[in-house]
Formats: C-alpha cells, sequence, structure tokens
C-alpha cells in the first residue's frame, strides 16, 4: 500500500519489484501471519481474551500480582489460547477458520492454568515432586508451548528447545564435558511445570511483568499517533540536509525501535515511508534499505526501553534498571552516530540533496499538534529514574498519563473504540515474546538441570585459551548463531545463559559481559546468513537479500566494534569514571565514531586512498580506548587526514569546505 508521507510534487511511489508492507511482514515475520476471520463471532472472541489479558496485567500491576506460578500460568494459558485461535498451523492451511482441533489446543491450554488454580496448595506442598496428574499437565504445556513457538516464530526456536530436552535424556551418552548423569522425562517435565526454573521461569516471568506491560505502552502510544509524531519531528528536523530521508529514517526508526521491540515490525513501520523517499533523492536501493534495517536494529539498543531487554537484564543481573540504562546510552549513542556519518558521506559523494523545505512540515507545527505526546515519555523517564516506584507500576500509571495526554488535543484523541483497539494490539504484539519466552523456559530449564550453560562456557574458555579477544570472537560468533532467525527477547535470555559466563569466567564483570552478548545477539538480524531485518527491508526496498544484509553490517560498524571496547575499557559503559572522566570519554569516543564512520565509507571531501582508511580507521580505535597517549594519536591521525584529504580536494578544485 503507498503511504504519504508529506504534502507536495515529491511523493514518492512504490515501484513494481517492490513488496507492500503486509507482503514483507508475512514473508519475513511469522510472528503477523495472523488469520483473517470469515465468521464474525470468532474476532469477537479474540478481542475479549486480549482485553482480558491486557486489563489483567494492568489491574496487577496496580494491586500486585497472584502468587507467582498462578500468575504465569495464567500468563501462558491466555497467550497459548490467543496463538492457537490467530495463527494457522502451516502456510498454507486455511486462514479464514478455525478448525476444531485449534479449539481443542485453547481449550486444553486452559486446563494447566486451571488446575494450577484448583490444586495450587497441594502442589506446593509436594515440593517440586511431581504426582502423576502433575506429570500429565505438564507434558501437555511443554507440547502446547512447542507447537505455539513454531507457528508464531518458525522451526528454529521449538527445535533447539527439542534439542535441550533430548540432551537433557539422554546426555548421559555425550563424550566429554557434555556429558552429565541424564535425566528421565519425568524429571524434566515436572521441573518444566512444577517449578519456577522451566517454563515458568524467568523468562516468562519478565514476559508476565515487565515486557507486556511496555509492549501495551507501545501500542497506546501508537493509537495516540506517536509514530506519525516521530516521523513527522524527524522530518521536519533532518528532512532538508543532504541525505535527509536517510537520516530520517535513521532517526524515527531508533526512536520506535527502542518502544516497540521488534526489528522487523519497525522496518515495514518506518520503511514503508522511509525507504521510497530515500531511493527518490537518489540513494540506491540496497542502500536504503540497509539503513532502515541498520537503525531498526539499532533502537534495540538504545534505551530507556531497549526492546524491554534492559528489564530482563535487570532482573538476571540482579541491578537497578536504571544502571543498565546508563550503561548502554553511550554505546546506543556511538552505533547511531558512526550511521548517520556514513549516510552523510554517501550523499555527499553521489551528490544527494535532500528534501525542498516546501515540501517538509514546520517543526513549529509539529510539535503544536502531537508535541504533548512526549509527556508520556518525559513522565516514564521520572518514574524510571527518579521515583522509586516499582517498573511495573510506572509502566501502569505511564499508560494511564498516555491516555490522559492524547485527550488534549482532538487529533491524537482516543475514542473507547480506540483504548479497547490498544488494548487488544499490545496482547496481540506480545504473543510472539511471550511464548518464545515460554520455549526459551525449556532450554534455560534443560540448562540449569544439566549444568550446560557453565559447560559451554569453559568449552568457549578452553578454545580461547589465554586470549580474552580469541574468547570474545568465539562468544561473538556463538551469540550471533543463537540469534539468527530469533525475537531479540529470547534471543539475549538464550546468550546470556550459555554465553556470557564464559566471560565472566575471564573476570569481566557481569553487567559488562552480558551487555556484549546482547548486542550480538540483537546484531544476528542485519548478520547475512540470516539476516531477517536487512532481508524485510530489502522486499520494501525492491533490492537483492545478501547485499542488503552486507551494507546493514557496514553501517553497523560501530556496533559490531564498540562491545569489543568496552569490554576492554568500561569507561565506555561510564561506570567507574568520574565526570570529568565521563566528559572527556564522551568526547573522544564520539570524535572516534566519527573517525570510523568516515573511514568506513571511505570519503573525506573527497575520495579517500585505501592506506589513509586504514590509518583512520586505528585511529578512530585508539581514540575510543580512552588514553592520554592513544587520543594524542588519534588525534595527529585526524590531522594528517583532514589535510591530506583537504590538499587532495583543493588539486582536483573541489570547494573543501562545502562538501564537508
Amino acid at each position: 500500500m503507498e503511504k504519504e508521507v508529506y504534502k507536495g510534487n515529491d511523493t514518492p511511489h512504490l515501484t513494481a519489484d517492490m513488496e507492500t508492507d503486509e507482503e514483507v511482514l508475512k514473508k519475513y515475520d511469522s510472528e503477523s501471519r495472523f488469520r483473517v476471520f470469515q465468521n464474525p463471532v470468532v474476532p469477537k472472541i479474540v478481542t475479549i481474551l486480549a482485553v482480558f489479558l491486557s486489563v489483567y496485567h494492568l489491574y496487577t500491576s496496580y494491586v500486585g500480582t497472584p502468587q507467582t506460578l498462578q500468575h504465569r500460568s495464567l500468563h501462558v494459558a491466555v497467550v497459548l489460547a490467543l496463538i492457537f485461535i490467530l495463527y494457522p498451523p502451516f502456510k498454507r492451511s486455511t486462514a479464514k477458520k478455525v478448525p476444531i482441533y485449534d479449539i481443542l489446543f485453547a481449550l486444553i491450554a486452559f486446563s494447566t492454568t486451571v488446575y494450577f488454580f484448583i490444586d495450587y496448595t497441594a502442589i506446593m506442598n509436594r515440593g517440586g515432586l511431581p504426582n502423576s496428574t502433575d506429570l500429565l499437565f505438564g507434558a501437555i504445556l511443554v507440547l502446547l508451548v512447542l507447537e505455539a513457538a513454531r507457528r508464531v516464530t518458525g522451526w528454529a526456536l521449538p527445535a533447539l528447545a527439542v534439542l535441550f530436552f533430548l540432551y537433557g535424556m539422554f546426555g548421559n551418552m555425550m563424550p566429554g564435558i557434555f556429558r552429565h548423569r541424564g535425566y528421565t522425562w519425568e524429571d524434566l517435565v515436572g521441573f518444566m511445570y512444577v517449578t519456577t526454573e522451566g517454563v515458568y521461569g524467568t523468562a516468562i516471568g519478565v514476559s508476565a511483568t515487565y515486557i507486556f506491560l511496555f509492549i501495551l505502552f507501545g501500542a497506546f502510544l501508537g493509537k495516540s499517533g506517536m509514530g506519525q509524531f516521530f516521523n513527522d519531528l524527524a522530518l521536519a528536523v533532518a528532512g532538508q540536509s543532504k541525505g535527509g530521508p536517510a537520516k530520517v529514517s535513521v532517526i524515527a526508526s531508533g526512536f520506535l525501535g527502542s518502544i516497540n521491540g521488534s526489528a522487523i515490525a519497525n522496518v515495514v513501520t518506518t520503511g514503508a515511508f522511509t525507504i521510497p523517499l530515500m531511493k527518490k533523492i537518489g540513494y540506491n536501493r540496497n542502500f536504503a534499505g540497509a539503513v532502515e534495517a541498520a537503525a531498526s536494529v539499532g533502537g534495540q539498543i538504545l534505551p530507556p526501553i531497549m526492546g524491554a531487554s534492559a528489564f530482563i537484564m535487570a532482573e538476571m543481573l540482579g541491578i537497578p534498571y536504571t544502571d543498565i540504562a546508563l550503561a548502554a546510552l553511550l554505546p546506543a549513542l556511538l552505533f547511531y552516530v558512526a550511521s548517520i556519518v556514513q549516510i552523510h558521506l554517501r550523499a555527499t559523494k553521489d551528490g544527494l540533496k535532500g528534501i525542498s523545505r516546501e515540501n517538509l512540515p514546520q517543526i513549529k507545527q509539529v510539535m503544536k499538534e502531537r508535541g504533548h505526546l512526549l509527556i508520556p515519555l518525559v513522565f516514564l523517564l521520572y518514574m524510571l529514574f527518579f521515583s522509586g516506584r516499582t517498573i511495573i507500576f510506572a509502566a501502569f500509571l505511564t499508560i494511564v498519563v498516555t491516555v490522559i495526554v492524547a485527550m488534549f488535543r482532538k487529533t491524537t484523541r482516543m475514542s473507547f473504540r480506540d483504548i479497547v483497539d490498544a488494548l487488544e494490539d499490545g496482547a496481540r504484539t506480545a504473543l510472539a515474546v511471550a511464548i518464545a519466552c515460554a520455549a526459551v523456559g525449556i532450554i534455560v530449564g534443560v540448562a540449569t538441570m544439566t549444568g550446560f550453560g557453565i559447560k559451554l562456557a569453559n568449552a568457549i574458555v578452553t578454545l580461547g585459551g589465554a586470549s580474552i579477544l580469541l574468547t570474545l570472537l568465539f562468544t561473538m560468533v556463538a551469540c550471533i548463531i543463537l540469534g539468527m532467525g530469533l525475537p531479540s527477547i529470547p534471543t539475549y535470555i538464550i546468550t546470556a545463559t550459555m554465553a556470557a559466563p564464559a566471560l565472566v569466567q575471564l573476570g569481566i564483570e557481569p553487567l559488562v559481559a552480558h551487555l556484549f552478548v546482547f548486542y550480538f545477539g540483537i546484531f544476528a538480524n542485519i548478520t547475512p546468513p540470516v539476516a531477517l531485518a536487512a532481508f524485510a527491508a530489502s522486499g520494501i526496498a525492491g533490492g537483492q537479500a545478501m547485499r542488503t544484509g552486507f551494507i546493514s553490517m557496514k553501517l553497523a560498524v560501530a556496533g559490531f566494534i564498540v562491545p569489543y571496547l568496552f569490554v576492554f575499557n568500561d569507561s565506555l559503559l561510564l561506570i567507574h569514571t568520574t565526570i570529568g572522566e565521563g566528559i572527556l570519554v564522551v568526547v573522544t569516543s564520539v570524535l572516534g565514531v566519527i573517525m570510523l564512520g568516515t573511514a568506513t565509507e571511505g570519503y573525506l571531501m573527497t575520495h579517500m586512498n585505501p592506506i589513509l582508511r586504514i590509518l583512520l580507521f586505528a585511529g578512530a580505535l585508539m581514540f575510543m580506548t580512552p588514553a592520554l597517549i592513544q587520543d594524542a594519536i588519534g588525534l595527529a591521525i585526524i590531522v594528517v587526514t583532514v589535510f591530506f584529504q583537504w590538499m587532495k580536494a583543493k588539486k582536483k578544485g573541489i570547494a573543501a569546505l562545502k562538501a564537508i
């Protein structure tokens, strides 16, 4: 579907080789393959279930949750029921009606939580020693979770869960360090069902608290028009500059990506209008798609919400959320600075201009129409950083504030129908993350029982030998492989369980180790051969999928380098630094990524020769590893590079200052 972003003669048009946003979502994002029902009764049932789930979570965030297993089991049961109603079992299955077996699956899913509520005291009194009825419902739950995860996320995650389950049963036959004593299926099923270490473990616990509420917050922001506000504001701020639409893509996608938690959905949401705009002013279609993909994935590492992953990290590490958000802020900003530098230099090199001012919205008008929508975000920051209240209560109040603030103007005001739609949309969007967390619970549960995480960490450390750098390289590869084809949140949970312990064994601080694996699990979305975010962007742009993926990696170069740097010098995370040291780190690291982006693009006033690019790249790394001697060398390299490029440009008759 064609979308207009601004008025005037420059409205972008979709070409024949571009896919619509709906086609792209269904092709690359299995989470969006909902059934479209012919029977009018079924959508009403879906609405009732989805609204119930959202209202339940809002209610419990205000008054408190029931017993842990009851709360988590109810969350999983409703999620399973909605998935079996909404998602067909295969791509070729009918998407217009719900077969009887899916209705049965949905009803059986409820039985697993009804049993918990009826017999909860007896289950607790058995102390994790399940009887035959516990095992029956536990087996049902595991099978339903695997099938639901397959429908929503594809084969990768449930296949991995099945492999781990089999490893738990037959690990006594494994050779070497991965051998364990072996467990019966009764041991495994009981552990998955009647403890808080399996399906109902930390992953689903976080889904049933923080993740669901912040996804719901994103749904309310969407209904209030926040997406349009970000788009218009980005256009007003950056649209007229060189390569303006690409910078608009970076700014809008960064903000939205941090909130919605899905890189692919973000690619489609903002890319549907930014990619055609980028192509229209002259960007290559592969580059245009890559800009959108890199910016959308980068949103997952951008505080304050970080796609809700920051809250999981806080839960797993047992440290305040604010510490994580502050530590992640500078690396995320460095990522976007490096991307914008490359975009600007590419526009300069190719002579690309921005959008004419008369076709752009005015900042004053944008702020007048929708500027009040920033109030909920400011309120959220206050609640998270200064109020001292719990995160889930902060999320609840922010949702209420969003509805109230939206009432300030007619263009953003939500009707009762809009509120109901937001409640339903939030629940629908949360399904993929919730079921992925439930499936991850099986993986993490087996890893906990068998000690697999520690064994894998030992194997990585052994392969790396005495070299921290080699260990980091092996850990990076493991994270990228584990993250291929998976949503960002379960990817982080898996990598934090399997890979982060290897770094902790080497004496690296847990927060630093978790941020390292988090980054590379996230960037699997733009790392070929399975770069789903890049592939989705290429579908909209009509470009080549693999080519778009490699360009995305190039634009995200800071995201692949900065994690190594903050492992060796954690001052980049602004921890263990004074205010003066922090200011110096910010200045030098920003200069460093500007150099990094320049070296990567190979252009400064004019084309840069390979030797100078390598020299500048080395200088960038020195500037980004805070030390006075290295900063001095980096500064000298900048001066030499600028001088040589200025002389070269002058010889070619280029107006150097104008071209910068």
